[in-house]
This record gives C-alpha cells, sequence and structure tokens, in this order.
C-alpha cells in the first residue's frame, strides 16, 4: 500500500516568519535538507506514511544568485517569483543550492537526506520534469560522455527529430512584460531564434498566463505538422532522460513522479520505463496525466500509478465547494474501473488550493469526509501535502503566487500553521491548537486504517450506491457507502459529507453483495457491526434482513465510519 507525503523542502523546514512581498532567501527564509531530521521523518512515518515526495529539488531557474560557486545566474525576465519555479530546470543533474547549508556540498547534502529517509522506514520518490526545462538550461554537472540539451542542435529548423528543442526561426523570444522591477535587467534577455514555450505555445511572444518561463522539449513528434511522430533512430532527447533517471535512481531514489507525463509521448515512457526497471526493478513510476483516454496506454507503458485529478478530485472538489451530490461518483469510478488500482488520489498538493484556505473550502474537519473516502477507495496510492494535516490556510500573498489559497511554489515563505508542528524542531504539535491536534489525529487515523487494515490495504471494491437509491431511507446526495473485503475481513464504510446535519439512514445490502461477502448461507446467523473509529458505536443484525430491511446507522455531520462485520458465534458470547 503506497501513502505519499508530499514535501516540499524549501517550505518544510523554514522557521523564519517573515512574509515580505517579494522577499529575498535572507528576508522570509528557506528550508533546508538538513531540516527535514530523524525525528520529522519519524513522526511522517507515524502518520502511515509509506513514500515521501521531494519536489523542488533539482536545480531550476531562481533569481537568488549563486555565481560565487559557479552556478550561472538566471535573468529575471524568464523567471517566476524570486525563489522561481521548481518545473523550470536549470540542470537535471544538480541540486537547488538553496537547499543546503554548503551549497559546495549541495548533492552529498541530499544524499545524506535519502539515507535518513531510508532509515526512518520510507522511500524517496523525486520530481522528473520531463515535458520542458528552463530557457537559460545549463548544466555545471554534466557527467562525462553527456552533451548539454540543444548544443547540437539544428537551429535553422523548426523541427528535427534529433533537435532537443522546437523553434521559430528568424524570430527572437520576447519575455511578458511584468511591472515589478523585480523582474527587470539591465540587459535584455536575448534568444534567437526564439524556442517554443514549455506548454506547447508556438509564438516568440508567449502571454503571462503561459509558461513563457520554460522550453518545450522535442521527443521526435512534429506537433505543426499532424504530430507527425520519427522514433527510429531513436531522438536524441530520449536518450538524454534516459541518462538522467539512472543517475538519480544510482543515488538512492526509489522513483519518479513525472511531471506533465500525458505531454510526452507514451513510446517514450514505455522506452524509459523498460530500461530504467531493468536496472532498478524496484523503481515506482507515477504520472501527473490528465487525459483519461491515454490512462491505460499510460499503464501499459509501465507506469504504477496515475493523478486521479480529472476524475475523482474533481468531483470532491464540487461536492465540498458548491454542495453537489455525491451519488455520480459511481459513475466516476466506472469510467476508470479498469485502472482502478493504478490511481493516484489526494485532496491537496502543490498545484491545488489549500482545504483549510478560506480562498477555498477554509474548513479542515469538513473536508476529512473527502480525504477519507479518497484514502479508502480501492487499493491504489494517496497522498496528502506538507502541512495539510496541520491545517494550513496559506494566507497572505509572497509575491509572483498572488494570495490564491496556495502556498506559493514561486517565492520564499512559510507554512505558518506547519510550523506549529515543527515547534521549534520538536516535530511534536506541542505549539498546536487543540484543533490542530485533532485534525492531525484524524489524518492519522485514516492514514494508519488504510496501511494497516488488510481489507483497505488489499481488499475488493463494492459500489452499494445501486442499492440505496433517494427513494429508500437512505440520502445519496450526501452519503457515500460501499465495502472492501477479502476471505477474512468485511468493512463497510460509509461517509456523511452533510456538514451541517444528521444522516440517519438504513444501508441496503442485497444478495450479490451478501455472497461476495460469504455472508450469505450463514444469512440467519447473528453479526456484528463495530466501528474501528468510534469503539463503542455497535450494531448486531442478521444478514438476511439487509436487502430489505437494512442497517440501521447515524452519522453526525461530516462524519465516516468504517464497520467491521464479523459474525457473533456462541463461543464469543
Amino acid at each position: 500500500m503506497i501513502t505519499i507525503y508530499q514535501l516540499f523542502p524549501r517550505l518544510f523546514g523554514n522557521r523564519s516568519t517573515s512574509l515580505k512581498h517579494n522577499g529575498s532567501i535572507e528576508e522570509n527564509g528557506c528550508g533546508k535538507f538538513d531540516d527535514i531530521t530523524m525525528t520529522a521523518l519519524q513522526a511522517i512515518h507515524d502518520l502511515g506514511i509509506t513514500h515521501i515526495w521531494l519536489t523542488g529539488v533539482i536545480r531550476h531557474a531562481t533569481l537568488t544568485d549563486y555565481s560565487s560557486f559557479g552556478i550561472p545566474p538566471s535573468h529575471p525576465a524568464v523567471v517566476k517569483g524570486r525563489a522561481g519555479s521548481p518545473y523550470a530546470i536549470t540542470d537535471y543533474y544538480d541540486v537547488d543550492p538553496d537547499l543546503a547549508n554548503d551549497v559546495s556540498q549541495r548533492i552529498n547534502e541530499f544524499v545524506s537526506l535519502v539515507d535518513r529517509i531510508h532509515q526512518a522506514g520510507m522511500k524517496v520518490i523525486l520530481d522528473f520534469v520531463p515535458n520542458h526545462l528552463a530557457r537559460e538550461y545549463r548544466s555545471v554537472n554534466l557527467p562525462a560522455g553527456q552533451r548539454d540539451f540543444g548544443a547540437d542542435d539544428d537551429q535553422t529548423q523548426a523541427f528535427h527529430p534529433q533537435n532537443n528543442f522546437y523553434y521559430i526561426p528568424g524570430q527572437s523570444f520576447v519575455p511578458p512584460y511584468r511591472e515589478e522591477s523585480l523582474y527587470h535587467s539591465q540587459q535584455a534577455y536575448t534568444e534567437q531564434p526564439a524556442k517554443v514555450t514549455g506548454n506547447d505555445c508556438f509564438s516568440a511572444m508567449p502571454g503571462i498566463h503561459d509558461w513563457f518561463e520554460t522550453v518545450k522539449l522535442n521527443y521526435g513528434v512534429d506537433i505543426r505538422n499532424d504530430w507527425q511522430k520519427y522514433f527510429s533512430p531513436v531522438p536524441d532527447t530520449w536518450h538524454k532522460m534516459d541518462a538522467i533517471l539512472h543517475f538519480w535512481a544510482s543515488k538512492g531514489v526509489d522513483g519518479f513522479r513525472a511531471d506533465m507525463a500525458g505531454m510526452v509521448p507514451v513510446e517514450f515512457w514505455a522506452w524509459a520505463i523498460a530500461r530504467l526497471k531493468a536496472s532498478f526493478p524496484q523503481i515506482l513510476m507515477i504520472a501527473e496525466i490528465y487525459e483519461p483516454a491515454l490512462y491505460r496506454d499510460f499503464v501499459k507503458a509501465g507506469f504504477d500509478f496515475l493523478y486521479d485529478k480529472v476524475g475523482l478530485y474533481n468531483r470532491l472538489h464540487d461536492v465540498l465547494l458548491y454542495g453537489q451530490s455525491v451519488e455520480p461518483l459511481t459513475q466516476v469510478l466506472q469510467s476508470t474501473a479498469a485502472v482502478q488500482h493504478r490511481m493516484l488520489r489526494f485532496m491537496e498538493n502543490h498545484d491545488e488550493p489549500r482545504l483549510a484556505s478560506p480562498r477555498f473550502y477554509g474548513f479542515p474537519f469538513h473536508a476529512l469526509p473527502a480525504v477519507a473516502l479518497s484514502a479508502w477507495l480501492h487499493s491504489g496510492a494517496f497522498m496528502i501535502y506538507n502541512g495539510q494535516e496541520s491545517g494550513e490556510t496559506a494566507l497572505g500573498s509572497p509575491g509572483f503566487s498572488g494570495d490564491d489559497g496556495r502556498t506559493s511554489i514561486f517565492d520564499y515563505c512559510h507554512m505558518p500553521q506547519h510550523q506549529q508542528w515543527m515547534a521549534g524542531g520538536s516535530f511534536d504539535g506541542s505549539a498546536y491548537f487543540y484543533d490542530q491536534k485533532k485534525l492531525r489525529e484524524a489524518y492519522r487515523t485514516i492514514l494508519r486504517l488504510r496501511n494497516e487494515r488488510p481489507a483497505l490495504r488489499e481488499g475488493a471494491f463494492y459500489d452499494l450506491m445501486w442499492a440505496n437509491p433517494w427513494y429508500t431511507d437512505f440520502d445519496p446526495w450526501n452519503v457515500f457507502v460501499f465495502l472492501r473485503y477479502t476471505n477474512e475481513e468485511k468493512l463497510l464504510i460509509v461517509i456523511n459529507f452533510n456538514r451541517m446535519e444528521h444522516r440517519s439512514m438504513r444501508i441496503n445490502m442485497h444478495e450479490d453483495a451478501l455472497a461476495l461477502l460469504g455472508m450469505a448461507e450463514k444469512s440467519e446467523a447473528q453479526w456484528m457491526a463495530s466501528d474501528l473509529i468510534e469503539t463503542r458505536k455497535k450494531l448486531e443484525f442478521r444478514p438476511a434482513d439487509l436487502p430489505e430491511k437494512g442497517l440501521p446507522i447515524s452519522l453526525r455531520p461530516s462524519q465516516y465510519a468504517v464497520f467491521v462485520l464479523t459474525e457473533i458465534k456462541p463461543e464469543n458470547l
């Protein structure tokens, strides 16, 4: 069972309380690799976490000057924010110097962190950014025998299968204008000919909402000519990316989260993942992908998990924010039934607004039904984002990001609610408010149940919504109900999304469900439904009564229950 903690080192260990707009690293502070101590890691592991996804580790464009360490500075016209986007990579073979106490030892400090994570009983996932890189990419740690991206390109051609980039011949790149002086320089930024922007923007003048700070990588697909593919001989970009994946795997990384994987041809992934897993058989591959039509192809290509953003997250977002019905979740799950065990579910990550933010939902406890549902569906992977378990609100505007309910990935900033858990390095939540303690414990319960209960860890899934329509004693607008089961364990999960009202209902379970649970032949026996969360809640029933009379259950607002179903045997009375 894979349970991931997305950890952004720049944010995670930052103890500064300053939030100056466009503040520098000295003014607003920055977390370091060494801030992720063994104590912190053990506390994360105790939540029920199995993997840590380290975000923003590979060196990217920034306005902080490290030229004294031989690191080329970035031109402000092609950087987002003072700290810079972690997805505008400037050297695939280096790490962010912001994160090191000793910049000259930054790679060694990263490897030490990987070792600590392993010692704490968890595995390491690293961001891999294959679709685009920074406009001023230049490796200072290029391994022997490797050539930099674009070094051998024929820049006179808009497209060539062996070029690393796409070009706009005869035109110079014009970065979008921004009023803040932070992004101005006495020396104009020059790029001739212009390279195509990372979000497939074939214009020398991308807009402020384009990924203007990045350049699209060419995998042998002529995008402007009916997406024709030229994969033989193998494109040069494929070989370069293959070498990068092997480089980081050799450093002890256990897996990769592939950024915008759907924008890279699936043929590359099949080739690269097969080569990578031949050398590192246990490597984990996660695709950030938003194209359901490609899900099966990406699983066949070797990905272990795919983002469940377009389906489950978006639907739960609308349930929480707009009070929409939970009943259509059945159709959402059915649409991806063939790959449900391959889905990575979440209710927060760096791209999405914070659940506790007043710019989004604002009520972290009332969001827990969505968290629980995401965590307990099927046997796929689940993820939380650092600070989520502390009720991080992401208030304030640190710079480029604005005050949008997200913790900025572009600026130097901190997470105030998360800092209360850090408590000066104790990582014990001693500075938590009462509600924060309760929230973290709720997350711990949800995550540990998913790892410790066999039916949640590896059991089958059965949707009971069809057996409980609106005209029965049930509320399918607000309540979602399903089974998770193995031969040895049977769980009934009931979740009330109504944050204002109790829900009293009867859960019907028809004969086919009883047969799958092995209860049909014992339908006249007495059984017990015992809630694993509120352990005093116990209900006696006969399976024979479930198809028509149902199981009477009452839930408080935003409450979720996990009932383990066990036969009451005479010797246990």
